[in-house]
């Protein structure tokens, strides 16, 4: 017998869904299904990762984002010569009270959009680890909480670009879901040459969603049921990417936790109180790709984590469900 979350729960989430999908999806035409992928981060309090050659709007679609929802919002353009205390902030002598206190970084937002991340050094990138995962920062031993919620969207340029960094795999671990956006087909782009507006669309974007109906939003989706088959079915291919001979380091606890977590989010946003296995084999690839670390042998083979993911969800035996009416 299944448990589903109840209708209230499921319209919680609907309130903060549909507008915020609706409302971005002005500014970004044709990547309804990538808008949605960066909502499922969202409602489950994670943090974003676009990553994409230049010129395909990754930065338009944080910004849009962060516009759909009434949070303070800073964007911190990352460069090699970004420090550490840039994006955190730093203590400094104040000459009227003659004593030194702390100025808060752009951190110190509900919403910060890390623009062009692996552009900076490791040392600078490394500067979040802590905000990330512990929603606070320690300044020469003094702990700051940052703002509830917090979330960072971040973007990136592929590793293969001159002038960038690689992630560390600490910090990649740490991204709830890491999103592409691809080129838009020829017709698409035919129909966006043909909207002849003067002002782009992002510039009319409002607030449509304030914290408090998020914050909402985010605990309704935990009420979504997962049945244990499928629970062990998340466990399962999880544990494929620890023993697979093509992969140096497979998926964290971290990761196993954030895909239970995107399947009742996607379950949730479709109308169901319940996850199916579709909502997990949907988002296994978007959730736990970026974990993954190839070995150079596989790599060279022409062998990536998305495509062993694929392979995995093709080859692991899929729960056979009957719900109740």
């Amino acid at each position: 017998m299944t448990r589903p979350a109840d209708q209230a729960s499921l319209e919680v989430v609907s309130r903060v869904a549909e507008p915020v999908l609706a409302n971005v999806s002005r500014a970004i035409l044709h990547k309804q299904d990538e808008i949605r992928l960066c909502l499922i981060t969202l409602l489950c309090n994670g943090h974003l990762l676009i990553e994409d050659v230049p010129g395909v709007g990754k930065t338009m679609l944080a910004k849009a984002l962060a516009r759909s929802l009434d949070c303070t919002f800073r964007r911190v353009q990352f460069t090699p010569d970004l420090l550490p205390s840039d994006v955190t902030g730093v203590r400094a002598y104040n000459q009227k009270l003659a004593e030194f206190e702390f100025r808060p970084g752009p951190v110190f937002a509900q919403i910060l959009l890390a623009d062009e991340i692996n552009r900076a050094t490791p040392k600078t990138q490394a500067a979040l680890l802590e905000a990330m995962e512990e929603r606070q920062v320690t300044i020469d031993g003094e702990t700051h909480t940052l703002p509830e919620p917090f979330m960072v969207m971040a973007t990136q340029n592929p590793v293969e670009y001159s002038g960038t960094f690689p992630l560390p795999e600490a910090q990649l671990d740490r991204f709830f879901m890491k999103v592409r956006l691809g080129y838009l087909s020829a017709r698409e782009e035919a129909l966006l040459l043909g909207q002849e507006k003067v002002e782009s669309p992002f510039e009319e974007l409002q607030p449509v969603v304030d914290p408090g109906d998020l914050r909402q939003a985010q605990l309704a989706v935990r009420d979504v049921y997962v049945r244990p088959e499928l629970k062990d079915y998340i466990a399962r291919l999880v544990e494929r990417t620890r023993s697979h001979p093509e992969i140096a380091l497979g998926v964290s606890t971290r990761g196993t936790l954030h895909l239970f977590y995107a399947a009742q989010a996607r379950a949730a946003i479709l109308g169901r109180g319940y996850v199916l296995p579709d909502d997990i084999k949907a988002l296994a690839e978007p959730v736990l790709a970026h974990r993954v670390i190839m070995r150079p042998t596989a790599e060279m083979q022409g062998s990536s984590a998305g495509r062993v993911l694929r392979q995995l969800l093709e080859r692991e035996a899929v729960p056979q469900l009957s719900y109740d009416a």
